[in-house]
């Protein structure tokens, strides 16, 4: 594991190009957390598109890389994030395969909307050629003996024994004050979330990038899984989080 109380350009830059499998993070929101700096609009997506690039300069050509976002909120109006950085990560030539949507059952009420209960998480691939391995990350079917009842495979079970894809739509609780890994990082992402990913789109051994690290879900993931993490954030307090995780 590489961790460091760093700038996230500075620490990419010290690295050479495609050294990672996956780069895998949940950047901020721009919606004035402590952790945060205040920026117009224009100018956080102008900050997310140098960093992106430089995930793409790192990314194997056989990774992936999973961006992590909900919605940026002015006076009570909502734009979902991954639409506004979609094209930055188009322009690289990137290749989106999937647009999951992460549903949690925990957040913040909402009087004059519906109270939003999911953020999404874009994967992108730099080629047709990706690693993606499916068995690892496989939940239990909603039939699990099901057989055909019918035809040349009549009698035989008709689903995968180790269980059935995940699909799009991830149903995983938030990290909020009773859960199991909270710490102090006001929005922590459970590692279960970044485990799927981890398991799915790298092998062990793989090295995996996490440039907005805060508490250090995504390198602990990693780490748990035999592979490699490196991560990095600005605020020495959630690096040392990390580290004691």
């Amino acid at each position: 594991m590489m961790i460091d109380v760093s700038d996230n350009l500075d620490f990419m830059q010290g690295f050479p190009d495609e050294k990672f499998q996956l780069v895998a993070t949940s950047p901020p929101y721009n919606i004035g957390k402590e952790y945060e700096e205040d920026l117009s609009l224009d100018s956080y997506v102008e900050s997310q598109a140098e960093v992106i690039s430089e995930a793409v300069r790192l990314l194997s050509p056989t990774g992936s890389i999973c961006w992590q976002v909900g919605n940026y909120v002015h006076k009570g109006a909502i734009l979902p994030l991954d639409i506004l950085l979609f094209p930055i990560f188009s322009a690289h030539g990137l290749q989106l395969r999937n647009r999951i949507v992460w549903h949690y059952g925990h957040g913040l009420h909402a009087s004059r909307r519906f109270s939003g209960r999911y953020e999404t998480i874009l994967w992108f691939t730099k080629s047709d050629d990706y690693e993606f391995n499916l068995d690892p990350i496989r939940v239990p079917s909603k039939y699990p003996g099901k057989k055909h009842f019918k035809g040349p495979k009549k009698g035989e079970l008709s689903g995968n024994p180790l269980g059935k894809n995940p699909s799009d739509i991830w149903d995983i609780p938030n990290v909020k004050a009773n859960h199991v890994e909270k710490t102090g990082h006001p929005c922590q992402y459970p590692v279960g979330l970044i485990e799927r990913l981890v398991l799915s789109m790298t092998s062990p051994g793989d090295d995996v990038l996490d440039p907005y690290m805060g508490a250090g879900s995504t390198l602990i993931a990693a780490e748990k899984n035999g592979r490699n993490g490196y991560g990095c954030d600005t605020d020495a307090s959630y690096v040392e989080i990390a580290r004691q995780r």
